[in-house]
């Protein structure tokens, strides 16, 4: 059970969970999120064309990036007015130690180091991209070590973004939070799309959730894709998840600008 509702669900679920919205005067909001970028690949610019105006958040690598990959990519996301970059922590590279859960945020390294790291990303993405910039950080495999977020700031970071519904909207002072909910990637199968009942369970769960508030009812609900490893099927998901939310007057997807403003 995910928020108290069945783990799966269909496309008439989410449709009767926006009605709810609707007749309660309210809107729903989403976002998106997709990680793991350093360049532009055809997977990318297919990602892009996908979204077609809809806010998309990329969550970039700066340790990875080239100037010059990284100025082609830039020059892309200037023709969609909705996108923006964001942190994707600095190399991606895996820090726990053997049999733990991976991260690059953990414990396992002086907190002034990881910081140290976090800086230079921040400053190499904010170079690199501009006013496309967000100062919003998504630790890789979303995981961060608790005692690093209030010391985010020190960084030049002003949001996090990691997994789950949030437990405060402010972590820590002048930090804002706002996790995605609905990971596409079946990362413990063959990588491929989770399938759409279990897609949409993790969508209607959250958004049921902030309606009744159980959960806080100002996240936008977060949808995550990783479009180097998307496939077909995932596509196809994100084809009619767009069209029913764009039919729909009680859904409204926002940009990382919107959803991270102090």
């Amino acid at each position: 059970m995910i928020y108290g509702v069945p783990d799966t669900a269909d496309w008439a679920d989410l449709e009767r969970e926006l009605d709810a919205w609707g007749g309660d005067g309210q809107v729903a909001t989403l976002w998106w999120r997709d990680d793991d970028a350093v360049r532009l690949t055809p997977a990318l610019d297919r990602l892009l064309e996908r979204a077609a105006g809809t806010p998309l958040s990329l969550a970039l690598i700066p340790g990875g990036l080239i100037a010059e990959e990284a100025e082609a990519l830039a020059t892309r996301l200037r023709r969609e007015p909705a996108a923006s970059a964001l942190q994707h922590g600095w190399m991606h590279t895996n820090h726990a130690a053997p049999g733990a859960k991976k991260a690059e945020l953990g414990d396992e390294r002086p907190a002034a180091a990881i910081l140290t790291e976090l800086a230079a990303g921040w400053q190499r993405l904010s170079a690199l991209f501009g006013a496309l910039a967000l100062p919003v950080l998504t630790p890789p495999w979303n995981r961060i070590a608790a005692g690093l977020v209030p010391r985010l700031r020190n960084a030049g970071l002003r949001g996090l973004s990691a997994a789950g519904p949030r437990a405060s909207r402010e972590p820590s002072p002048g930090l804002v939070q706002v996790n995605t909910h609905a990971d596409l990637v079946a990362w413990t199968g063959d990588r491929g799309f989770i399938g759409a009942p279990l897609a949409l369970g993790h969508i209607v769960g959250h958004l049921r959730a902030r309606r009744t508030e159980a959960a806080d009812r100002a996240e936008p609900t977060g949808i995550l894709t990783h479009h180097l490893v998307q496939d077909a099927a995932t596509e196809t998901f994100l084809e009619r998840l767009l069209a029913a939310t764009a039919r729909h007057g009680a859904a409204r997807w926002v940009g990382a600008a919107e959803a991270f403003a102090p």
